[in-house]
C-alpha cells in the first residue's frame, strides 16, 4: 500500500465557511441514467471512485490494464452491491493502439457517455518508455489521456452537461514544463518527471476548458481533482533517487498512518468533480484540511502555471504532434 504525494508546499486558500465544509460520500447526488468511464478503476483512488458511483446509480466502465483484476474489481462491487451497473473493458494507456480500440469498441455500442474520468497513473519509476516510445510517466499520465479524450469528446459532446476529469497531484507544484524535453530525454528524475505529467494534466484541463468555451459548450465541462495524501496503489513504484526522496519515503512510513486518510476519503474530490451540479470549466477540487492533505473536497487552486494560455496552446500542440490524436471534431464545432 502506497500513499499519493501530500501538497507539502501547497498554500491555504480561504473559503466562505459553506464551502470550507466541503463535500462527504453523503453529498453526492444520484446518478442513475449516467454512464462514467473510469480509467485505472480496478484499485485505489481509482476503485473507490467507481465503487461510488456504481452505489449511486451510474453505469461505470471501469477501464483495466489489467483485465483479470479489473473482473475482481467489478464482482467485489457487485457483491456489495447486486443491482450495481459495473463492467470492465482492456485499455493500456501506454499503448495508443489499445487506446484507440478501446474507444472504437466504446462508441460501437451506441451508449452515451456522460462522465469520463481520467484516474489512472504511475509514480516514481525508472526511466522508461510507452509502446509508442513515450517517456513512460508523461506517457501514460498525460498523453494517453489525452488521446482518450480526443476519441470520446465526439460522445461527450452528444450529451448534455458531459464532463471530463483529470486527477491531478500537489506533486504539480514542484512541477515544470520543458518543452525542449517533454520527454526526459535529456535530463530524467523520476519525481520530477511525475511533476510534469501532473502539471500537464492541469494545463491540460484548463486548455481543454478554452476550447470547449470558444467551441460554444458551456455544457461540456473540462475539470480536474486530487486526493490529496491518501491511500494509494499509485506510489508503489516509488523508489527513492535522492536525500530529499529518502527522507520523504522515510517520513511517510512514520507519519503516514496518522496524517493519510482513507482511500475513500481520496477520492471524493474526484466524485465531486464528476457530479457536483455547481461545478464550472476549469474547477480544481481538493482537500480541505492540512495544507489540502485530507478532509471533505472543496474547490482549490493550482499553481499559476496550471493556467498559462501559451503553455497550453504549446501542449495541445504537442501532444497532438505526439499522439496524432486532433480534437477535431471540437475545432470544428
Amino acid at each position: 500500500m502506497g500513499y499519493t504525494l501530500a501538497v507539502i508546499y501547497s498554500p491555504v486558500y480561504l473559503k466562505p465557511m459553506s464551502e470550507a465544509m466541503g463535500w462527504t460520500e453523503g453529498d453526492i447526488p444520484d446518478q442513475t441514467g449516467k454512464v462514467a468511464i473510469v480509467t485505472g478503476g480496478n484499485s485505489g483512488i481509482g476503485y473507490e471512485t467507481v465503487r461510488i458511483l456504481a452505489k449511486c446509480g451510474a453505469h461505470v466502465v471501469l477501464a483495466a490494464r489489467n483485465s483479470i483484476k479489473g473482473n475482481e474489481a467489478v464482482d467485489k462491487i457487485i457483491t456489495e452491491f447486486p443491482s450495481a451497473k459495473v463492467e470492465t473493458q482492456p485499455l493500456d494507456l501506454a499503448d495508443l493502439s489499445s487506446i484507440e480500440n478501446f474507444a472504437t469498441n466504446f462508441k460501437e455500442r451506441e451508449i452515451p457517455l456522460h462522465v469520463l474520468i481520467n484516474n489512472a497513473g504511475i509514480m516514481g519509476v525508472p526511466k522508461g518508455t510507452t509502446i509508442d516510445g513515450f517517456e513512460l510517466q508523461f506517457g501514460i499520465n498525460h498523453l494517453g489521456h489525452f488521446a482518450l479524450t480526443g476519441h470520446l469528446i465526439d460522445n461527450l459532446l452528444a450529451e448534455r452537461n458531459g464532463r471530463i476529469v483529470n486527477v491531478a497531484s500537489n506533486a504539480h507544484r514542484q512541477g515544470r514544463l520543458n518543452f525542449y524535453d517533454l520527454q526526459s530525454t535529456y535530463r530524467y528524475g523520476r519525481m520530477r518527471a511525475y511533476a510534469q505529467s501532473k502539471l500537464a494534466n492541469l494545463v491540460f484541463t484548463a486548455e481543454l476548458d478554452r476550447r470547449l468555451s470558444r467551441a460554444g459548450r458551456h455544457d461540456t465541462l473540462s475539470v480536474a481533482a486530487h486526493p490529496g495524501m491518501a491511500h494509494s496503489n499509485i506510489s508503489t513504484n516509488f523508489e527513492s533517487e535522492s536525500f530529499f526522496d529518502r527522507l520523504l519515503e522515510n517520513g511517510l512510513k512514520i507519519l503516514g498512518p496518522y496524517v493519510v486518510q482513507s482511500t475513500v476519503s481520496g477520492a471524493i474530490p474526484t466524485v465531486r468533480a464528476a457530479t457536483d451540479p455547481s461545478a464550472k470549466g476549469n474547477d480544481y477540487f481538493g482537500p480541505s484540511q492540512r495544507m489540502q492533505t485530507r478532509g471533505p473536497a472543496i474547490k482549490v487552486q493550482a499553481k499559476k502555471d496550471a493556467y498559462d494560455v501559451h503553455d497550453g496552446r504549446a501542449l495541445w500542440e504537442q501532444s497532438i504532434e505526439l499522439t496524432g490524436v486532433d480534437f477535431s471534431s471540437l475545432t470544428q464545432s
